[in-house]
């Protein structure tokens, strides 16, 4: 990735410097051969008002002689040839006396335009490399015209100032290059260094390895990527942990019930003349076993399918009262087997119903109402406190068990967390129920805390909004 970046930054700037140079050496040139043009044709006016002003009608020789010193002090010191003719072409005076020229016919296509007119110019190269720049304007006398003015001049000394100019640039870019190219190596290895750590800490976490960390430099936006990749550690690294723990957990929940089946096993295959009643016990104690197990895997498969998307909601319009009544009715036996009392408190006589799905809300309502029977002492109470108020509705559930201890409160909604194993496993729990109940109030978007009674006992309230909306990003606990 640092040569992609290094080459295209080069071929960006390498390409920028030909068409800059380019766009220089011509601008450069046209502008030294406009100014020479403007110089060379401001010169040859001149001499042709001069000229036409001595010369009359007389096209004779001896008025050559008449504007020769003129044109001979106006072109001195310039390196410029000049040609004058009448409309015939013969030179009346031409300043290059080695030519021979005067009294001759002199044919250039300039001169031509001239004649006819025109202020015209040329440029034109030669086999010995040499390059002239000529122009050429009329002369007028009593508005016609009498001859013509050329003027022409080489134009080697602008080709090698252009040719200079563009070996200079072309150094110059050069040079630009290289120390571009350096610098972009440079700043490949600022920039690309993060991205190898990066590159190597996912390569750990892709191996299972989410100890590791990005080293966080500064506020850029790389730095801002290694904060996010560290948060994302976290969460790897938290939910592995919680992956793990649940695998324990689950696997010694399973391992219980399948370890008593099969100690009952051993024992009807040792024992020798048992007694039907023996037999009759021992396999309702594996009767008993495998209805602990099967309330695991069940358990199990709810929190699955939470987990995985399953547990989309299926919301109609419920009536709140006939929920908590059906949870009450299907508890009261349990209830009244303890000499306990189901009392539910209902603060408004009617409620708007609600959005809800249903089951859901009626296993997480029932796991509640079912620990705080399960827990509470003989001839104790359990208290349903409904209200609502325009945009929630909130539902209390008060015993008077043991409670629970301000330091558990936040674990008690993990898998398999149980604040007494032994108590729990008496009661049949499977330590599975409270994070349904938990999964099912966030998918409606509510909440569920629990605090301690004024005097003894627990109170769980849930808190559920009218308007459901779903929520997606709850934190998962596999």
């Amino acid at each position: 990735m640092r040569f992609t970046m290094i080459a295209t930054y080069i071929v960006i700037i390498v390409a920028t410097l030909v068409l800059m140079n380019i766009y220089v050496v011509v601008s450069l040139g046209e502008s030294l051969y406009d100014s020479e043009k403007v110089n060379m044709y401001a010169q040859a006016n001149i001499i042709a008002e001069t000229v036409s002003e001595v010369w009359g009608n007389d096209d004779s020789a001896t008025a050559a002689k008449k504007f020769e010193p003129f044109v001979e002090g106006t072109l001195a010191g310039t390196k410029v040839r000049g040609v004058v003719t009448n409309t015939s072409y013969n030179v009346m005076y031409d300043t290059n006396t080695e030519s021979r020229l005067a009294g001759k016919v002199f044919m250039r296509d300039v001169l031509n335009r001239a004649l006819k007119g025109e202020q015209a110019d040329a440029t034109t190269d030669y086999v010995n490399d040499m390059k002239i720049l000529s122009v050429a304007v009329p002369i007028y006398s009593n508005n016609s015209i009498v001859g013509g003015v050329y003027l022409a001049k080489s134009v080697n000394a602008i080709e090698a100032t252009t040719s200079s100019t563009s070996t200079r640039l072309m150094v110059f870019s050069i040079l630009i290059v290289i120390i571009i190219g350096m610098l972009s190596l440079g700043m490949s290895y600022i920039i690309l260094s993060p991205l190898r750590q990066f590159r190597s800490v996912a390569s750990d976490i892709s191996k299972g390895d989410f100890s590791k960390r990005i080293k966080i430099k500064g506020r850029s936006e790389i730095a801002q990527m290694g904060e996010t990749l560290n948060y994302m550690c976290d969460e790897l690294e938290l939910l592995e942990e919680k992956r793990r723990k649940f695998v324990s957990d689950a696997s010694h929940e399973l391992k219980t019930p399948m370890a008593g089946i099969k100690l009952i096993c051993d024992s009807l295959v040792s024992a020798e003349n048992l007694d039907p009643e023996m037999v009759k016990e021992f396999l309702g104690d594996m009767s008993d076993e495998v209805d602990r197990l099967t309330r695991i895997v069940d358990r199990l498969l709810v929190l699955t399918r939470l987990d995985a998307g399953g547990g989309s909601l299926k919301l109609e319009e419920t009536d709140i009262k006939m929920l908590v009544e059906h949870v009450v009715k299907k508890l009261t036996p349990i209830a009244t087997a303890k000499d306990m009392v189901i009392s539910v408190n209902y603060r408004s006589a009617e409620y708007p119903p609600i959005l809800l799905d249903y089951d859901k809300m009626y296993e997480a309502l029932y796991n509640i109402v079912d620990n705080a029977v399960k827990y509470s002492p003989e001839g104790g109470f359990v208290q349903i406190d409904v209200s609502a108020d325009s945009n929630y509705l909130t539902i209390k559930i008060e015993d008077n068990g043991p409670g629970i201890p301000e330091a558990e409160r936040d674990r008690i909604f993990e898998r398999f967390y149980r604040l007494d194993d032994s108590r729990a496993r008496d009661t049949g729990g499977t330590g599975l129920g409270l994070a349904i109940t938990r999964e099912a109030v966030l998918m409606h978007n509510g909440t569920i805390d629990v605090e301690n009674a004024s005097e003894v006992g627990s109170v769980f309230t849930i808190r559920l909004p009218y308007k459901v909306k779903p929520q997606t990003d709850r934190e998962g606990l596999i």
